[in-house]
C-alpha cells in the first residue's frame, strides 16, 4: 500500500498521504513511527517544536536496520521555530535536527511560523517554545528574507533537499517570491472544512506551491487544549452530513474528510497511534468524491482557526494571522 505523490516544483516527488508527529508522546513516538512505515507511510512530518524527533529517528532507523525500508524511500520533513529566525543560527539548528532524526538531510525543510522570536539557546532549553522566560514572548529583529536566504544555503549545502513555508498569509509569500532564487516548494497550512482558505490555495496553484493541509479532522486536535470555539462545534466526524455523505461510500468520515482535501490537491497528514486507523487513513484515496459532496462539505467554510497563539495562551503580542 503506497501512496499517491504530487510533484514539486523542485523536481522531487512527495507522497500526498503523510504521518503528522505533533503531539506523538515521546513514550510511544518510535514504536509509533516504525508502525507506520510497516503499514506504508513514507513521509514523516515532524518539528524542532514537537519535542520528538530523536523518538520518531529511532524508529525510523529500526525499519531501515530491519530492512522494511531504505532511507532514500522516506520522506522526512521538519521545521525551523521562531528562536531560530537570524541567518547564522538556521545552518546549527538544522545539524542539530538532523543529528536527532539520525539523517544526513531532510527531504523537506519549512519555515514553521513567518513571527521571529528572540534566540533561545538549545542547551538553556530545547524546544524553546513560545515564551523567551516565563510568560514574556519577545520578537526577533530577523526578516523572512534573512531566513529564506539562509534556508536557500541549506539546499546548496544538501541538508535538505527543498523547502518552503507553514502558516504563511498571501501578502507575505508575495513578497518572498520577489527575492526568491528558490521558491518555496510547500505551503503548509491549517485546512478543514470549518477553514477553507480558498484565496490561499488559489496564489498557490498559480504559482506552483504544494499545498498541505494539517488538523484536516477540524476542531479534534484541539480539545485538550480547552478552546471554548473547539468544544462548542460539533466534531467533523459525527456531523450528519459527513457521516451521512460516509455511508453513501461505504467509508469512515474521517475517510471523507481526508478525501475532500486530497482529492481537491491537497497532500494530508493525518496521525494516529492505531495500527488500523493507520491504514483506514493511508487507504482513503481509493474512492472518488463527487463534485456535489465535495462542494456540500466546502460549504461548512465559517473561517473558524484553532491554531493561532492567542488560542494557546494570553498575549497581545502574537496576532500572526491578522
Amino acid at each position: 500500500m503506497v501512496s499517491p505523490v504530487l510533484k514539486l516544483n523542485s523536481g522531487y516527488d512527495m507522497p500526498q498521504v503523510g504521518f503528522g508527529l505533533w503531539k506523538v508522546d515521546n513514550a510511544v513516538a518510535s514504536d509509533v513511527v516504525y508502525n507506520a512505515i510497516k503499514v506504508g507511510y513514507r513521509l514523516f512530518d515532524g518539528a524542532c517544536d514537537y519535542g520528538n524527533e530523536v523518538e520518531c529517528g529511532k524508529g525510523v532507523a529500526r525499519a531501515i536496520a530491519e530492512g522494511i525500508v531504505k532511507r532514500e524511500e522516506l520522506f522526512i520533513v521538519s521545521k525551523l521555530w521562531n528562536t531560530f529566525h537570524e541567518g547564522h543560527q538556521v545552518e546549527p539548528i538544522v545539524k542539530k535536527q538532523l543529528a536527532d532524526w539520525g539523517l544526513e538531510y531532510f527531504d523537506l525543510y519549512l519555515i514553521h511560523f513567518p513571527v521571529a522570536l528572540k534566540y533561545v539557546d538549545p542547551a538553556v532549553r530545547y524546544p524553546p517554545g513560545w515564551h523567551y522566560e516565563g510568560d514574556k514572548v519577545v520578537r526577533s529583529n530577523a526578516s523572512i528574507q534573512e531566513t529564506w536566504t539562509a534556508f536557500e544555503s541549506l539546499v546548496e549545502k544538501k541538508l535538505t533537499k527543498s523547502i518552503g513555508i507553514s502558516n504563511f498569509q498571501s501578502q507575505l509569500i508575495y513578497d518572498l517570491l520577489r527575492y526568491a532564487k528558490i521558491p518555496p516548494a510547500t505551503l503548509q497550512i491549517e485546512h478543514h472544512p470549518f477553514l477553507v482558505q480558498q484565496e490561499l490555495l488559489n496564489l498557490c496553484k498559480a504559482e506552483g506551491i504544494t499545498v498541505t493541509a494539517y488538523s484536516s479532522f477540524g476542531p479534534a486536535s484541539f480539545l485538550e487544549f480547552d478552546m471554548q470555539h473547539a468544544v462548542k462545534l460539533t466534531p467533523l466526524m459525527e456531523d450528519s452530513t459527513i457521516k451521512s455523505i460516509a455511508a453513501k461510500y461505504n467509508k469512515d468520515p474521517s475517510q471523507v474528510l481526508l478525501r475532500w482535501a486530497t482529492q481537491r490537491g491537497l497532500a494530508v497528514i493525518p496521525k494516529t497511534t492505531r495500527v488500523e486507523l493507520m491504514t483506514a487513513n493511508l487507504k482513503h484515496t481509493e474512492f472518488d468524491l463527487s463534485e456535489e459532496d465535495i462542494a456540500t462539505i466546502s460549504a461548512f467554510n465559517k473561517g473558524i482557526r484553532f491554531n493561532q497563539p492567542s488560542n494557546y495562551f494570553p498575549t497581545e503580542l502574537l496576532w500572526i494571522f491578522g
